[in-house]
């Protein structure tokens, strides 16, 4: 694997990561108004802690949710584009690519104190967590796969 490779699988995967952020965005955004729940603040506190950002308004707050929402989305599409160039493509990609990311959150959100353990969470909401990370992942890779063959 050369550098213009590595590059290029990364920049592939970058669109790609943004291609699956707006498709979790419509499953989630669904399955919110179908439950009738507000969207979670821990990925965006999450950010906020790490970052030292404190928003001042809720108007502020909810800028900095899309924001850190839209580029974490599309920047973990560069995972899966180092993922490629280390040989891995496909269905297996996907999956590793799902399971590094939601992994990742499993971890991270309690590390950071912005959100309990998943053992907390109950089966259905873990469920329906780990689907909308599958939706993200399943349309991410679809988006690389269709890149990688026009390329």
């Amino acid at each position: 694997m050369g550098l213009a490779t590595l590059a290029a699988d990364v920049g592939k995967g970058l669109f790609s990561g943004a291609f699956g952020t707006v498709a979790m965005t419509v499953s989630s955004t669904a399955e919110m108004k179908i439950r009738g729940r507000e969207g979670s603040s821990a990925p965006s506190d999450a950010a906020g802690r790490v970052l030292g950002v404190q928003p001042r308004n809720e108007a502020g707050k909810k800028r900095f949710a899309s924001v850190v929402h839209y580029g974490y989305g599309t920047a973990w599409g560069a995972v899966r584009g180092a993922l490629a160039s280390l040989g891995l493509r496909g269905p297996a990609a996907t999956g590793a690519h799902f399971a590094v990311v939601w992994g990742n959150e499993l971890v991270m959100l309690p590390a950071l104190g912005v959100a309990p353990p998943a053992t907390e969470w109950g089966p259905k909401e873990v469920a329906i967590d780990a689907f909308h990370h599958l939706v993200y992942a399943t349309a991410t890779g679809l988006a690389y796969d269709y890149l990688d063959r026009r390329a």
